[in-house]
């Protein structure tokens, strides 16, 4: 989920950045040629609280993730956007959904050899938008389809967006469905047929475990956003979603082990109880907002604030601060500083303090109480006049950024990302 989710963050950021220089105003087609994106990332974690051995264990992961965006104008209202990536990770956490394949002395601390060390995520993202002839309208459509070795997803929505008040206010309602689907993966001691010499313990190893019914996870969410120009160097938003899941919420091959079991190990390696029990329901809602103040000709202060709730007992805040500086005409540096507060869900327990008899429990730190602190800095080399070219494209942006992340919990990360756009003639 910290992966998906700083991943997800910079390439928004990213994007964002290149969209900000076509925000121009209106020409006669909406996108007079072609652009192209070129963005990668590489993340890397640490941490001793791995869900995949109970909350204890080695977190370490590694991914890379490589995106092609292209903007293609198909007539003078209507442009088609193209978004496709591959992301590849090496995962020590995840290699220990059976830790038996490699190392002479098993332990959740090491990566073991097996092929649930690594995964590649492939996605495609196509959206197609139209606008009014007088731009105060844009509709918009998309789909969207990814694949990993466990876990292959489906999605579709659109958006509406109308600008009043000489486009001084924007107001935007956007829909999206998800409909997921799960090739279970359970920990190697969970599976019939398993059997090892090497366990130790008192009595019998016998968890409570049986294979999960559910296979499939939807989703549907519903994003309603305002925007304001409200002087000339002040700009805020507001925005609210909400989102439904249902299915499949739990993560098949996450143990969890309880106070009132036995302990049964093979070297220094826990055997499971059981995977993770979440309900199959849950309902999110965020809202916030941002507001952006141009303080000088170098200096803009960008602000962002978001409370969560769901009705799994979590409640977050979440509030950024970013001031770009611009250095010359065609470079600008972004420091950026992020702080993030959670309270526990309802159904997290370290490890061994779950009792059999409940209805739902997880130890995934990623449900329990923390904060985090994420500090960034960001170089944007931008040419308007796009001099430099690469085959018949222009080089318009390049973006570098570098991202440390730090969690109450131990888990550190950091990211960095590089992006780039390329205009067409």
């Amino acid at each position: 989920m910290l992966k998906e989710n700083l991943i997800l963050i910079f390439l928004l950021v990213c994007s964002v950045g290149f969209a900000q220089q076509t925000d121009a105003s209106y020409q006669k087609r909406v996108l007079e040629t072609s652009e192209v994106d070129l963005l990668f990332s590489y993340y890397s974690q640490d941490g001793q609280h791995a869900a995949v051995t109970g909350g204890e264990g080695t977190e370490e992961l590694t991914d890379a993730t490589s995106t092609i965006v292209l903007r293609m104008p198909m007539n003078e209202d209507d442009v088609l956007t193209v978004d496709v990536g591959i992301s590849a990770y090496t995962s020590a956490s995840s290699s220990n959904v059976n830790p038996l394949d490699g190392g002479v002395n098993v332990t959740p601390f090491d990566a073991s050899s097996g092929e649930s060390r690594k995964d590649l995520l492939a996605y495609i993202n196509p959206t197609y938008t139209h606008n009014s002839e007088d731009r105060n309208s844009i509709w918009s459509a998309n789909a969207y389809l990814s694949s990993e070795y466990d876990y292959f997803s489906i999605g579709f929505g659109g958006s509406y967006t109308k600008l009043f008040n000489e486009k001084n206010t924007e107001i935007t309602v956007s829909g999206k469905v998800f409909l997921d689907k799960w090739n279970p993966v359970y920990p190697i001691e969970l599976r019939d047929g398993f059997f090892d010499n090497r366990v130790t313990g008192n009595g019998t190893y016998n968890p409570i475990f049986s294979e999960f019914d559910k296979e499939t996870r939807n989703s549907y969410s519903l994003s309603l956003s305002f925007s304001q120009i409200l002087t000339k160097k002040l700009q805020g938003a507001l925005f609210l979603d909400v989102v439904s899941q249902n299915g499949l919420l739990s993560t098949p091959f996450q143990r969890v082990y309880f106070s009132d079991f036995e302990d049964f190990y093979i070297d220094d390696f826990q055997l499971a109880d059981n995977v993770e029990q979440l309900p199959d329901s849950r309902f999110k809602v965020p809202f916030g907002g941002r507001l952006n103040y141009y303080l000088n000709d170098l200096v803009v202060l960008r602000t962002y604030y978001r409370f969560y709730w769901d009705d799994w007992g979590i409640t977050s805040h979440t509030a950024s601060l970013e001031a770009p500086f611009k250095l010359t005409d065609k470079f600008t540096l972004y420091p950026t500083y992020r702080y993030y507060t959670q309270t526990a869900a309802d159904y997290f327990y370290p490890k061994e303090q779950a009792l059999s008899t409940a209805e739902f429990y997880t130890s995934d730190y990623d449900l329990s109480d923390y904060n985090a602190h994420q500090y960034g800095v960001g170089i944007q080399y931008k040419d308007i006049f796009t001099s430099a070219r690469v085959l018949n494209f222009g080089l318009k942006t390049i973006d570098l950024r570098f991202s440390q992340y730090d969690r109450s919990d131990g888990l550190n990360a950091f990211i960095i990302t590089l992006g780039t756009t390329f205009v067409g003639n």
